[in-house]
């Protein structure tokens, strides 16, 4: 059974595949924040943006990985033959539910999989694209992949830039944390990334387009 928030089809808003086009499969749960606003104060990540609480009208329960494959195939628009769908895994925390089962489904109808995930679980074989996003606090198990997109600035010092930059990642980014201080936390991430020109700057696109 998977159990997931949201299904839809938009453009990939931030890091490496910024602009792609992609169907989006947000899982739900995570196992640094149980997602609820009464408890962000004790959770390990306090700064997440994201809903995945629950199901929503455009999500479901998946009996099988047939099953959820055929519904995020069914938003893949038709006659886009030279482009190979892709679709993001995504949540929450998609490695709690995302198996080596579904992955192959994914790919039976014609899918690229890509995850995004916090690094704390083990990958199963078979993804296409890996996006890990360390958190302080959580134990960092995914020590390689495609793409390592940092939250920035995070104030602890288990999560600085200099503490990944040994990691056998292809792509390194830095993202702006979202929220209050949006302005100056860009301001903060440009300019680390002019001065350490292995980081990239990733921002929330499809937050500034109005997009989901």
């Amino acid at each position: 059974m998977y159990t997931v928030k949201e299904i839809f089809h938009t453009l990939q808003g931030e890091g490496f595949h910024t602009g792609r086009s992609a169907v989006f499969c947000r899982f739900t749960g995570c196992n640094l924040w149980t997602g609820r606003e009464a408890d962000r104060h004790r959770a390990i990540c306090q700064f997440c943006d994201t809903d995945f609480v629950g199901v929503g009208p455009d999500g479901g329960r998946f009996a099988t990985a047939a099953e959820l494959a055929e519904r995020v195939a069914s938003l893949w628009p038709p006659g886009n033959e030279a482009s190979a769908p892709f679709v993001v895994c995504t949540g929450g925390e998609p490695l709690l539910q995302l198996d080596e089962s579904l992955i192959q489904a994914f790919h039976a109808q014609g899918f690229e999989v890509a995850v995004e995930t916090n690094g704390t679980q083990p990958v199963p074989a078979g993804l296409d694209w890996v996006c890990v996003s360390p958190k302080a606090g959580a134990p960092l198990h995914l020590l390689n992949g495609d793409e390592l997109k940092l939250v920035y600035p995070q104030v602890e010092d288990e999560a600085q830039p200099h503490q990944f930059e040994h990691l056998a990642f292809a792509h390194f980014f830095l993202q702006p944390m979202d929220g209050p201080f949006l302005s100056e936390n860009t301001r903060r991430a440009v300019e680390f990334c002019v001065a350490h020109p292995k980081w990239r700057l990733s921002l929330q696109t499809h937050k500034m387009l109005g997009l989901r």
